[in-house]
């Protein structure tokens, strides 16, 4: 049986607040299916509190070839929470307290590409954000930041899921576009049509705000779409049956466990990582004058943008 733990917030008092816990340095954030990975030792779940709210779910920490993990499951243990009420700000906030600065993303998406067949695997490059019911910054009024999404994926991290799919004999595409819906409902054929028309590779329901968040938080950010099914502008969609939507679900689970279990060595050990310019994204994004900043904030973003709020 696992140990359980609670975490209390950080001390706004302690020095660095984003990782001075050093309880993981990667984090995994996807469905419960990833978790259960060969060779994951130490496990443990613990529950990090948040001043951002309740997060999806305790974070279950272990190590895995030496490196620390950390993994979240987006929609909690047995997929409880819809995506409109996920709190990612919390998501992202408590995994920022568990010290960790690389997080992969694992989602299940629809294609709007006839060569995405289901099971394929899509590195993300870009995003286009359609969701509207959603927390989407951690700064507001008495702290206003303003945070570049030119590139809102992690270079890097992509380059390691590249080569640790290849080594691992997964097909994955680098580069694509990711739209995501506000859900819960699937698109109509004319959203569908229109996203093609776009220019969008998968849709689905979750990596917004996620990104812009992790961004926010100086956290380099990547995900992995994995395609279960094409997206209602195919005309094989309603051939589709649910039977056969699981079968790719449970294969893509396991093909995602293999990855993970490829790149974290290579993230883990990379000793670029701490120059990566998604490290340092909020250092000229803060736009309130020190002397009119709403105290109260500032001590509540301390994890988040504790960095350069000391500065």
């Amino acid at each position: 049986m696992l140990e359980k733990k609670r975490l209390s917030c950080f001390n706004p008092a302690s020095h660095n607040m984003g990782t001075s816990m050093g309880k993981a340095s990667i984090g995994i954030i996807g469905g419960s299916g990833v978790y259960d990975i060969e060779g994951l030792t130490n496990k443990r779940w613990e529950r990090i509190e948040s001043p951002f709210g309740v997060a999806s779910d305790e974070l279950l920490f272990g190590e895995l070839n030496g490196v620390k993990l950390a993994f979240l499951p987006r929609h909690g243990r047995g997929h409880k929470i819809p995506p409109s009420e996920i709190n990612f700000r919390a998501n992202i906030d408590v995994l920022k307290r568990a010290g960790v600065n690389d997080v992969i993303s694992v989602s299940a998406v629809g294609s709007l590409r006839e060569h995405l067949a289901p099971g394929t695997f899509v590195i993300v490059d870009q995003f286009i954000d359609r969701t509207f019911a959603r927390e989407k910054s951690f700064f507001g009024t008495g702290l206003v930041a303003h945070v570049s999404m030119a590139h809102p994926v992690c270079k890097r991290l992509g380059d390691h899921i590249e080569a640790a799919a290849k080594e691992a004999g997964i097909a994955a595409l680098r580069g694509g576009t990711y739209l995501v819906m506000e859900g819960p409902q699937f698109s109509s054929l004319a959203e569908s049509e229109l996203y093609r028309q776009w220019g969008c590779d998968v849709i689905g329901m979750t990596n917004m705000p996620e990104a812009k968040l992790a961004h926010e938080a100086e956290l380099c950010y990547a995900t992995v779409a994995m395609v279960t099914d094409y997206d209602c502008w195919h005309p094989g969609h309603d051939a589709v049956t649910v039977e056969q939507i699981v079968k790719v679900l449970l294969a893509n689970a396991d093909k995602a466990k293999t990855l993970v279990k490829h790149v974290v060595p290579r993230a883990g050990g990379d000793a670029a990582a701490c120059n990566c310019g998604c490290r340092s994204a909020l250092q000229h994004a803060l736009i309130t004058a020190p002397e009119a900043r709403d105290p109260a904030l500032q001590q509540k973003l301390q994890a988040v943008a504790g960095r350069v709020l000391k500065a």
